[in-house]
């Protein structure tokens, strides 16, 4: 009996895992067959229908995996370009609450700002929407960032320079 057990526990676990790995109605996990060469096509949908653009940018694995050094203790600061149904929303939420920093950001409860404090100083590393808000206008794009960006950061530190009164 404790073998007929542990064998019904271990298909159990197998089907738990199979619809964790495999959500879907079809894995592709599960397909035998050989890759075709439509499905070594990258740029291919998953219902294998060909690509509906040609992708003007083909970064290779180099380019992708590069390192950047980034001084947050210096003047080095992060402008979060935020591309609209792309996960931008979730991956600027973590850039705020999930980064494992030696000052991590302030986040409130209640609030969607959180203040992003460079260690030992009252400047911001990060510039987003969850860190300034929208300082340059609401999903502004590449060039109104350009445009925006350097002018909004140093009148924040023209703010702190002034005395108080």
């Amino acid at each position: 009996h404790k073998v007929l057990l542990a064998l019904v526990m271990l298909f159990l676990f197998a089907v738990i895992v199979l619809q964790y790995v495999c959500p879907g109605t079809e894995c592709q996990l599960l397909r035998l067959r050989a890759l075709s060469p439509a499905a070594a096509d990258p740029y291919r949908a998953e219902d294998e229908t060909p690509a509906r653009f040609v992708p003007r940018f083909n970064f290779s694995a180099d380019d992708l995996l590069r390192r950047v050094d980034f001084n947050i203790k210096g003047d080095d600061l992060i402008v979060f370009l935020h591309i609209q149904k792309t996960g931008g929303t979730t991956f600027g939420r973590h850039l705020v609450r999930n980064i494992q920093l030696e000052q991590p950001c302030e986040c409130r409860a209640g609030q969607k700002k959180c203040t992003c404090h460079r260690p030992g100083k009252r400047e911001t590393w990060l510039f987003s929407r969850f860190s300034t808000g929208w300082s340059c206008g609401l999903h502004a794009d590449w060039t109104e960032l350009t445009n925006c960006v350097p002018s909004v950061v140093d009148s924040k530190k023209e703010v702190r320079l002034r005395p108080s009164r």
